[in-house]
């Protein structure tokens, strides 16, 4: 479940709640009991993971596309800089 961040309009008291995406929006505050609760945009962290996406997939391609790729011609993204195996 996603966390989600709010902020009162009123006292500006912060507080984060794990909610469904699904939930309705907090409306009230917790501590002055308005009803003036915003809900924040704020940075998400995630990671792919799975098959083909790994955290180290561009960090390697990098280091050993510079030294084959040097050899090679033809199609693909040119440089092989992304990663793809042209």
């Amino acid at each position: 479940m996603p966390i989600y961040e709010y902020r009162c309009g009123a006292c500006g008291h912060e507080m984060e709640v794990m909610q469904k995406m699904s939930d309705e929006p907090l409306k009230d505050c917790p501590v002055c009991k308005e009803s003036r609760l915003k809900k924040l945009i704020s940075a998400t962290g995630f990671r792919l993971k799975g098959k083909g996406w790994y955290e180290t997939d561009f960090k390697n391609s990098k280091k050993s596309s510079g030294s084959s790729s040097s050899g090679k011609s033809g199609g693909g993204c040119g440089g092989g800089s992304c990663g793809c195996a042209s």
